[in-house]
């Protein structure tokens, strides 16, 4: 395991071998760490199968139609995350800082998106593990953010729920390439959220609530 990544192997994942009697189940091994460029070309393939559904709707998000140059950026300017289960990437998160979103940056805490997991491998909380580590072990308990978000669109069938269940509250919406797009902001520290926070409330109170909007 590499310095610095996070061993989150359990029993509860395990590779069967088929072919084995009596022999106890050998257990998978993850590991969590900080993608490198080596980890573009890699990247780029689980991007590319995860967002294939996103593409047959019609839904414009940037990580569905990336190339490796786009890839290689954004390991290089945001944190990104794998999580890798036996040697090979099965899940991704990258986490975008104010300082380098530039104008698409709307608040001034993180923005946590390319999220994917494995096509073959979903169903198996590796994405729930991947966005604990990047929003509780890192943003939280590491950086002391005080909360996070996170934008997806309103006619996917089930993401808004997804982020809905794991604490995130939506608080704005816009038009971007013909999709309705929704900002979902998770706080993660409440005290320095409400000490911090209230520009943003007044920012967001001025342009309107997400009811109504368009």
């Amino acid at each position: 395991m590499s310095a610095g990544a996070v061993d989150v192997s359990t029993r509860d994942h395990v590779a069967i071998d088929a072919g084995a009697r009596g022999q106890a189940p050998a257990p998978s091994r993850e590991d969590i760490r900080i993608a490198t460029a080596e980890d573009a070309p890699e990247l780029l393939e689980l991007l590319h199968a995860a967002y294939g559904p996103i593409r047959e709707l019609g839904i414009r998000f940037t990580a569905a139609t990336a190339d490796l140059q786009q890839v290689e950026q954004v390991v290089r300017r945001h944190t990104t995350f794998v999580l890798r289960r036996d040697g090979a990437i099965a899940g991704t998160v990258s986490v975008r800082f104010p300082w380098a979103g530039g104008d698409t940056h709307i608040t001034s805490y993180p923005f946590i998106h390319w999220f994917a997991v494995a096509p073959a491998l979903k169903r198996q909380s590796i994405g729930a593990r991947i966005l604990d580590h990047a929003e509780n072990a890192f943003l939280r308990d590491q950086i002391k953010a005080p909360a996070v978000y996170l934008a997806t669109a309103t006619r996917h069938p089930w993401l808004v729920g997804l982020y809905e269940r794991r604490g995130y509250e939506g608080f704005y919406k816009h038009i971007s390439k013909g999709d309705e797009i929704l900002y979902l902001r998770r706080v993660l520290h409440p005290a320095l959220y409400a000490a911090l926070d209230r520009a943003e409330h007044k920012r967001f109170a001025d342009a309107g609530s997400t009811e109504g909007q368009s």
